[in-house]
């Protein structure tokens, strides 16, 4: 196999391991959502509003971490765009989520970007997740009560 076909199929497996979160994440199948992950992955969310840790470490975190997000929220992925990079194993992808909050019963649409970094098997082992945080509080504050950055959001571990 030359050198470029083992890019291109690197690339593919990255951008497959990226999709397969999305679907897994909006299916509610965390179970099976955390074995896309390498042992030792890091999930980081440099926005994290209070609440919400800004690195979860290792499947068992990543997996306690996400445990509340299937009945927190209600969402699919659409608009998925896949950047080009220079390193097959990096993807950078826009997507939206659009759907409900399911304690409030309020509409939850988020953009979001993200950049994934996956090994030599396609396991994802950095996830740098990049979403507005008022967008998730907003959506997740009961409608008789004012929304308030401070406030901070509980679907994560």
């Amino acid at each position: 196999m030359s050198a470029q076909e083992n890019d291109a199929n690197r690339r593919a497996a990255a951008q497959h391991a990226l999709s397969e979160h999305l679907r897994l994440t909006a299916a509610g199948r965390t179970d099976e959502w955390v074995q896309l992950f390498a042992p030792d992955a890091v999930l980081e969310f440099p926005f994290a509003p209070t609440g919400v840790p800004r690195r979860v470490t290792g499947r068992d975190e990543l997996l306690a971490h996400m445990s509340s997000f299937p009945d927190t929220f209600d969402v699919e992925f659409v608009d998925l765009v896949f950047h080009e990079t220079v390193d097959p194993s990096l993807v950078v992808a826009e997507f939206r989520s659009t759907g409900t909050a399911l304690p409030t019963g309020k509409p939850y649409q988020q953009t979001c970007i993200s950049v994934v970094r996956t090994d030599d098997d396609a396991l994802i082992t950095h996830y740098l997740d990049y979403w507005n945080p008022l967008v998730a509080i907003e959506a997740l504050t009961p409608v008789h009560e004012s929304s308030d950055p401070a406030r901070g959001v509980t679907f994560g571990g």
